[in-house]
């Protein structure tokens, strides 16, 4: 049930020219995760709870919730929100969409920040990430 202050899931989507297989190991590993977003410990494992490496923001507690190997990936960030990756093949290519949800005008984050707020941020800080993603899956990193 959403409550009437949910506000819209940030969505990034991106045509990667690389098979799903190489997407999925830089999404959904450690290693591959901090070449494009944060360090963190993940493991693609549901229930596995990691920590996100969030610069000046400190570490971030996560865990797992969904696991869909070469499609699907979501976890749990922090106190609210949900970051799923989602991946469809098209032969060489993959479609890359990243949804970033749990957003509620009338929460603030564990920084005492308005979710309004930081959400216009994090909309602006996601297009550089998934290009940047890109680059890294491409080899142009």
């Amino acid at each position: 049930m959403e409550s009437s202050s949910a506000l819209p899931a940030i969505r990034q989507q991106l045509t990667l020219q690389a098979p799903a297989e190489k997407v999925w190991n830089i999404v959904s590993t450690s290693e591959g995760m901090a070449s494009w977003f944060m360090p963190s410990n993940l493991e693609p494992v549901v229930g596995h709870k990691f920590i996100l490496e969030a610069g000046p923001f400190g570490q971030s507690p996560c865990e797992v919730t969904e696991v869909q190997p070469l499609h699907k990936l979501s976890f749990r960030w922090g106190k609210d929100w949900t970051l799923t990756f989602e991946l469809e093949a098209h032969g060489e290519n993959t479609d890359f969409t990243l949804i970033h949800d749990g957003w509620d005008a009338d929460k603030l984050t564990e920084f005492g920040q308005a979710h309004a707020i930081v959400r216009e941020k994090m909309s602006q800080g996601w297009t550089g990430i998934v290009q940047k993603l890109g680059r890294v899956v491409e080899g142009h990193a």
